[in-house]
């Protein structure tokens, strides 16, 4: 008689995704330690990270003002700010309502301490990181927007020829 043995569920744990979202949440990283490898949306994280992270090389080779990179550079903000807010939100997840979505079959785990650390450094590093991306890119726009009008030609108003009189 052959028994077979069914394979035992591995646990998810809290604090474990909330650090891996921190680390390597921008390359998809947490995706993956939580929905395996055929995880399409954290085969999409890699991406925009690395087309702002050229971003971020192009602006160190070509200087401040290649437009290409200021418009390159949001993307590896908003990547980093995204993965930032994943952490957030694990951290944040009630143990209840985490183990039913992740350890349904398996042992239930708690968060604790390191969870809660996470999220104070994912607020930290995710707040710091979306207000430069915002100050950079709204910063960058407006010189493209000064330097627009300067090297525009100025609409003078239309001249009106104005009578002299002859005395």
């Amino acid at each position: 008689m052959t028994t077979t043995t069914t394979p035992k569920a591995v646990s998810k744990s809290k604090a474990w995704a909330t650090w891996i979202a921190i680390v390597g949440g921008s390359l998809g990283w947490h995706r993956f330690y939580l929905h395996g490898f055929r995880d399409i949306p954290g085969w999409l994280h890699p991406a925009p990270t690395l087309i702002g992270l050229y971003g971020v090389m192009r602006m160190r080779a070509l200087g401040q003002d290649d437009q290409l990179a200021w418009i390159l550079i949001p993307l590896l903000g908003c990547t980093i700010s995204a993965a930032m807010l994943a952490a957030i939100v694990y951290g944040l997840t009630s143990d209840e309502k985490w183990n039913a979505r992740f350890n349904p079959n398996s042992a239930a785990t708690e968060g604790g301490l390191s969870a809660i650390l996470g999220v104070m450094l994912a607020l930290l590093v995710g707040s710091g990181v979306l207000m430069a991306t915002i100050a950079f890119a709204a910063q960058r726009y407006f010189e493209y927007e000064a330097d627009s009008e300067i090297s525009a030609p100025a609409q003078s108003p239309a001249r009106t020829p104005t009578a002299t009189a002859n005395g």
